[in-house]
């Protein structure tokens, strides 16, 4: 019983309104030699604690906090306020900054959203933000948006004590490991879209596919690239460049993430190319069907010309007409019309023109 009770105490909460902490703390959690030390913990006493003992860490977790929420926080972590503004107001770019001993960084969080078809207004890619401060003796996690729990991932650092116990730098490296995992879970299900709108512009029908699903599919990847390419660089910083808080063990870490990430960049960049050629090839397609319908068009408007041309010239009512009085015109008239029109039907079918 007791290990299920600590077991629920460890499940990150997503939404800030059902937070035992407050409106925006998420969790408190104190880490000693990489183990969590059992209940709540104050805020201010376990900071004073471990920079007593100087042997672990604090993790705060915050969701989408107020600038007064924040404010005693950046206060006891000594945060810069041009982080501490960045944190509050989100819609950040992905970036690494370096404050003293304090590193900021800022990760875009990339969900797909699931649909059952994909239609010119389909939402494909749901995006938010974690911002990381760490320092010596603190790690803090800001989320933005309604995914992107970082529970799960806490309680996998949890059961790998040995990791944990590296400190604050090995919580910044699961964050951006976790992160660029779901990049590679992200475009895998854009891929599967692709390949559905693919076969439809290549299907016999393809001339009739709603181009607005291949325009919404470029604004989804659009999306997706803004959060991928410009953690590139942070990402290469933290896995070669010299970082205090960052130890070089860790850094071989990192490099494992930028492979990953160089891996979904160049993905990215593959579907690009792709959607246009895909694009491309359907606007050729309704063109060549635009011009195969001007020909069936012409094609009839020559046939309908032929009895309205011979009908025309009956029609003027004059009195002295060619065959106008031979009991045999009416007939021959009409055949001189099927003829022509037989004629010119087998032509144009021959050519492919009907």
């Amino acid at each position: 019983m007791a290990r299920l009770a600590q077991r629920r105490a460890r499940v990150d909460l997503s939404h800030p309104a059902r937070s035992p902490l407050g409106s925006a703390v998420v969790n408190c959690v104190m880490y000693q030699d990489g183990v969590r030390m059992p209940g709540g913990h104050d805020l201010v006493e376990a900071v004073e604690r471990v920079r007593k003992k100087d042997d672990g860490f604090v993790w705060l977790g915050l969701h989408e906090p107020t600038d007064q929420e924040f404010a005693g926080i950046a206060e006891l972590f000594d945060l810069h306020p041009l982080a501490v503004e960045d944190a509050v107001e989100a819609h950040q770019r992905p970036k690494l900054e370096r404050y003293g001993e304090t590193l900021f960084a800022v990760f875009k969080t990339v969900c797909y959203v699931e649909h059952t078809e994909l239609t010119a207004t389909s939402e494909v890619v749901n995006t938010g933000e974690i911002m990381v401060f760490i320092g010596p003796a603190f790690v803090i996690t800001v989320r933005h948006g309604r995914h992107g729990s970082l529970g799960p991932l806490r309680e996998e650092l949890e059961a790998t004590p040995q990791q944990l116990a590296k400190g604050p730098a090995a919580v910044l490296h699961a964050i951006a490991d976790h992160v660029v995992d779901d990049y590679l879970s992200v475009t895998d299900a854009v891929q599967e879209d692709i390949d559905q709108v693919e076969t439809d512009v290549f299907a016999a029908s393809g001339a009739r596919v709603d181009a607005g699903r291949i325009y919404q599919l470029k604004r989804e990847l659009l999306e997706l690239k803004r959060a991928v390419m410009p953690l590139s660089r942070p990402v290469q910083e933290l896995a070669t460049r010299p970082i205090r808080v960052i130890d070089q063990e860790i850094q071989a870490y990192f490099r494992d993430v930028s492979d990953h990430l160089l891996r979904v960049s160049e993905q990215i960049a593959a579907f690009d190319e792709l959607l246009n050629s895909i694009l491309q090839a359907h606007l050729a397609q309704v063109s060549v069907a635009q011009n195969e319908d001007m020909r069936k068009i012409t094609a009839w408007a020559s046939l309908i010309a032929v009895p309205t041309m011979v009908c025309g010239v009956y029609g003027m009512n004059f009195e002295f007409m060619p065959e106008l009085h031979w009991r045999f015109g009416y007939p021959m008239v009409m055949a001189v019309i099927a003829v022509g029109c037989v004629t010119l039907y087998r032509g144009f079918k021959r050519n492919d023109w009907l």
